[in-house]
């Protein structure tokens, strides 16, 4: 279909069968492939604002597969469903609803036990499921959000920044949260240290990142 992507650090490539479930066949480049996203991300941070969520919703396979498809299913026909690739991040295809099981398990234990402050908690659900990368794109933006509706749905916290210490919290750190970190640079870089660090078993640096 012609879609030329160039790739950052952190960015896994997309497949050539994967690049097929483009919905919009306009898009050629990958400007114009992260204008479309964004607006989409955008609706998806707009109806996630305007729900109220339990953790009993939250934490279940469902949600994961719904709040994916709310970030990218006006651009992606599989926005919700499972890889069917392997990648070179994240567990075997075949094993991800497995991972997915024991996370959503471990989480709901946290919570229930009160094992991590809540920081600590959304942060942790967030490296994990980046980690187990379910989905063809966007598994990084697609867990900062996750982890900014555990924080201030589940929580009643101000959503995470992400980095971005100049913004207010609220509507304007939600939407940073989904965008910020797409682009090359100091706030990106940072970003993936902290991703690395946390892979060793170090959160702290992470939870410092989402709160700076």
């Amino acid at each position: 279909m012609g879609l030329d992507l160039a790739y950052i650090e952190g960015q896994t490539p997309l497949d050539e069968d994967e690049k097929e479930g483009l919905l919009i066949e306009t898009i050629a480049t990958r400007g114009e492939l992260d204008e479309f996203e964004q607006q989409n991300i955008e609706q998806a941070i707009a109806w996630s604002m305007s729900r109220s969520f339990k953790p009993e919703t939250v934490f279940t396979e469902d949600f994961i597969k719904v709040v994916h498809k709310r970030m990218y299913g006006n651009v992606w026909s599989w926005a919700g469903e499972y890889r069917h690739t392997n990648k070179n991040i994240g567990v075997d295809k075949w094993q991800i609803p497995t991972a997915l099981r024991y996370l959503l398990d471990d989480v709901k234990y946290w919570y229930n036990n009160k094992t991590y402050l809540p920081d600590e908690l959304a942060i942790r659900f967030k490296h994990r499921l980046v980690s187990i990368h379910c989905f063809p794109n966007g598994n990084g933006r697609h867990s900062r959000l996750m982890a900014d509706i555990v924080i201030e749905k589940i929580f009643n916290l101000p959503y995470f920044t992400w980095g971005a210490a100049n913004l207010d919290t609220g509507k304007v750190g939600l939407e940073k949260s989904a965008q910020s970190l797409s682009g090359a640079g100091y706030q990106r870089t940072t970003y993936l240290q902290a991703i690395k660090k946390a892979d060793k078993g170090d959160m702290q640096p992470l939870i410092e990142f989402a709160r700076a």
